[in-house]
């Protein structure tokens, strides 16, 4: 925890976010950037109101203009073992103790903050459509995210994860059915483990943090 703030003491605010929480498969991603006051980039928003052309062309202007940003991820594995939630929690810390300076304060899109980060935390329910700096790291997470993605549908070209990006569209659904899950498919998730013959099972085991 840093020391609190003072009127001499200069702000270093991180917005944070992730991208993938949603998909059936593949990992979670997380963004932390730390914007700079006079080099702030036009046409930030919530990735999800943008286009994918605009989120790639803004990728590099983040991370020109940015005093500090880094993205971190967590694995479909530690997504089965941990469940979903704490698993981007743990992609969130690991962006934040990623940045090359220590923030002052992060502010975490939604409604809980990653635990042991080395500053105070402030969540802001729908930060990425109101805080610039989240708005940056969501753009960061989704980009990076997506890229994983299309390089996984070149290991796993039959399920078409370069289309969905792992998200449970007809699509996805219809190449699950037919070719069963693959070893980045999450094991956790209903459609998954109903297919592996397990549809009582708890989405994700709640064990501590690795």
């Amino acid at each position: 925890m840093s020391a609190p703030l003072t009127a001499a003491t200069p702000a270093l605010v991180a917005g944070v976010d992730e991208a993938g929480r949603g998909p059936l498969a593949g990992p979670v991603y997380a963004a932390a950037v730390i914007l700079h006051p006079t080099r702030m980039p036009e046409g930030l928003d919530d990735c999800k109101r943008l286009t994918e052309a605009a989120r790639e062309a803004l990728v590099p202007v983040i991370e020109q203009s940015a005093e500090a940003w880094a993205v971190a991820w967590a694995s479909h594995v530690e997504i089965d073992r941990l469940n979903v939630l704490r698993a981007s929690l743990l992609a969130m810390r690991r962006a934040v103790l990623a940045l090359r300076v220590i923030p002052t304060l992060a502010l975490v899109d939604g409604n809980r903050c990653p635990d042991d980060l080395p500053c105070f935390a402030r969540a802001v329910v729908g930060g990425d459509g109101l805080e610039p700096a989240i708005s940056a790291a969501s753009i960061l997470a989704k980009v990076a995210r997506d890229r994983e993605m299309q390089r996984l549908d070149r290991h796993h070209p039959e399920y078409g994860f370069a289309q969905h990006k792992g998200y449970g569209t007809p699509q996805h659904l219809a190449a699950l059915q037919r070719y069963g899950p693959c070893p980045i498919h999450r094991r956790s998730f209903a459609p998954v483990r109903a297919l592996l013959g397990d549809p009582a099972a708890p989405e994700g085991a709640k064990l501590p943090f690795a």
